[in-house]
């Protein structure tokens, strides 16, 4: 596969090269090659199984299973942000944001916490807080540690329709303002063209398909220039749209 032209331009932030994962015999990753330059906001579809998961988590360094005949490189500040908040009940939202820190962070967490609309809600339990804000409170935490690569996986999948698009507005305007780059593990065809600038999709254990979402932003999802899009990336994951 050609690289982006961008990619010859812009500093590497993510290399992969010959990544292969199996699970009892069935290989989910397949040799796979990929490059993603600083700062660039990257979708990754594909089907259920296709490894899409998998391949966010041995970014991560969290899956120390991964082989192949090449390297992985990766920026040493990488922050992930899970479907679930994975927020401490036993601890404040503030404590929740700080976790982990080898520092005394407390007003960068608070600022945070700001950005992201929870301003005032420091000492609130997390049970106290709504499915949309607990996920803001994620992306605070990971927000607070200054990641160069931000991984997420599904993070909106539980939310509700409103509340999904209200955080694809504030994570879009997160990144322009931090400027990290983005692996966004997703399902959502429409999701992936509104937030990313470049989508991936994984097939037979390797990217099938990748293609550049050239329309400004911020993106409607009722834009019909998407719509050519949208139909190449469902054909790519075998999705046919019947007219009738």
């Amino acid at each position: 596969m050609a690289p982006h032209t961008e990619q010859l331009t812009r500093p590497t932030a993510v290399r992969l090269r010959g990544l292969t994962r199996s699970f009892e015999g069935r290989t989910v990753l397949d040799g796979l090659d990929l490059d993603i330059p600083a700062g660039q906001f990257v979708a990754l579809l594909g089907h259920s199984g296709s490894g899409k998961s998998t391949l966010l988590r041995a970014v991560a360094g969290l899956d120390h299973e991964v082989a192949g005949s090449g390297r992985l490189a990766a920026p040493e500040r990488v922050s992930v942000v899970f479907q679930d908040s994975r927020l401490l009940p036993w601890r404040r939202v503030l404590d929740n944001v700080l976790l982990g820190l080898r520092t005394d962070g407390e007003e960068k967490g608070r600022a945070a916490l700001a950005e992201v609309g929870l301003a005032g809600r420091e000492r609130a339990w997390p049970g106290e807080l709504s499915g949309g804000e607990q996920q803001r409170a994620a992306l605070a935490r990971s927000l607070v540690r200054e990641p160069e690569l931000l991984l997420a996986d599904e993070p909106f999948g539980a939310l509700d329709a409103l509340t999904r698009i209200k955080m694809h507005a504030l994570l879009r305007e997160l990144w322009e303002r931090h400027r990290p780059s983005v692996l966004l593990v997703t399902h959502d065809v429409d999701e992936a063209i509104v937030l990313a600038d470049r989508v991936l999709v994984l097939d037979a254990g390797r990217v099938g398909l990748d293609l550049t979402i050239d329309r400004p932003h911020p993106r409607s999802y009722r834009d019909p220039l998407l719509g050519d899009y949208r139909e190449r990336l469902l054909a790519a994951l075998g999705v046919t749209e019947d007219v009738g």
